[in-house]
């Protein structure tokens, strides 16, 4: 199915102001312009959080920063605001720092929860940045949604951010008191390659897995061998070959290969054990490849996963919920994926 008008005018703007060959002269030159243009804007996290609460996290003890999204249904049902400095959306400057073992009484209801992990080349992003996801989640779904803020490269690079998913999940699970069985781990581009990594991490340290995991365009391969990499150098709305190369610089410190596996999942050699997963990744994206490699190495290892493969979108559309109609379709796709595969929670979507 072609795409929308709306997605079109988003595809032909990122080719005319977004896209280019070179992203900096440097680690710090691709930083830099990547946090000028990735993530909504303010007024658009505003519009699309309006009706949640949002609460900052900032755990020091257990290293853990980040931010609760959470709809009223889920809010009451918990009871989770007590103490906490609970805000409504972003109308005030929240400082409330949240308590070890608010979520506990959500956790024993059997509420699902959803860990996101947001995208932007590991060097840009943040919690607040992909609220337009992270919101629609949490109103599709009723459940709470934690999002971290990880540490971004060349400041911190591999494996900070891997670190900070891992210590964040293991907050979930001990702070927050969240059974493993009911969350989902999410992401988008190189928060899905931090999601992968996650689950690699998780099961090589034998600790109790989620239920499920939802990647939207990963960035799994830092080596860029998949050949979409190069078909669709033209093609792909936002990103050019060269780019894949140059976030990857930022990103890994000297000595470390890019096809080391936990910073390219897609280089694992060993994909059982895995949560199902469900993957979305547009036709044209420069990253369509490393998608389809995750989805069919966890398959041949005999686990569960689900490609959807959208035709002609720019990467990271999901971030447009509100602008263009396949954002809101393929969010309505993940939100009846998660509640699928969460025991106690209403699924809405057809089973593998």
């Amino acid at each position: 199915m072609n795409p929308s008008w709306q997605a079109r005018a988003i595809s032909a703007s990122l080719r005319l102001f977004v896209r280019r060959r070179r992203w900096g002269a440097d680690a710090a030159g691709v930083a830099r312009r990547a946090r000028l243009i990735f993530g909504a804007p303010w007024p658009y996290q505003w519009l699309r959080t309006r009706g949640l609460n949002v609460r900052p996290v900032d755990d020091a003890a257990a290293g853990v920063r980040g931010e609760w999204l959470e709809p009223a249904s889920a809010t009451a049902g918990a009871n989770t605001t007590a103490g906490a400095g609970a805000t409504k959306g972003m109308g005030a400057k929240a400082s409330a720092r949240v308590t070890a073992g608010a979520g506990a009484a959500a956790g024993a209801a059997g509420a699902g929860v959803i860990f996101y992990i947001h995208g932007g080349g590991f060097v840009s992003g943040s919690a607040a940045t992909q609220r337009p996801i992270t919101a629609a989640l949490a109103r599709l779904t009723a459940q709470r949604v934690f999002s971290l803020d990880y540490r971004l490269a060349p400041e911190h690079r591999y494996p900070a951010a891997l670190d900070d998913a891992v210590a964040a999940y293991e907050w979930l699970l001990a702070r927050e008191g969240v059974p493993a069985n009911s969350i989902c781990v999410a992401g988008d581009s190189a928060g899905g390659g931090l999601v992968l990594g996650c689950l690699l991490r998780l099961r090589d340290a034998r600790l109790a897995p989620p239920a499920c995991a939802v990647c939207f365009s990963p960035w799994a391969d830092l080596a860029g061998t998949g050949a979409s990499v190069r078909t669709n150098d033209g093609r792909c709305a936002m990103f050019r070959t060269e780019n894949i190369e140059e976030f990857a610089a930022a990103y890994l410190p000297t000595g470390v290969s890019p096809r080391d596996p936990y910073a390219s999942p897609a280089h694992a050699d060993n994909f059982r054990d895995l949560p199902p997963l469900l993957l979305q990744v547009g036709s044209t994206e420069l990253l369509l490849d490393d998608a389809r490699g995750i989805h069919e190495q966890i398959r041949a290892a005999g686990g569960a996963s689900r490609l959807e493969i959208y035709e002609d979108l720019p990467h990271g559309w999901q971030m447009l919920d509100g602008l263009v109609p396949e954002a809101r379709a393929a969010l309505a796709q993940a939100a009846s994926f998660i509640r699928e595969h969460q025991p106690g929670t209403r699924g809405d979507g057809s089973k593998f």
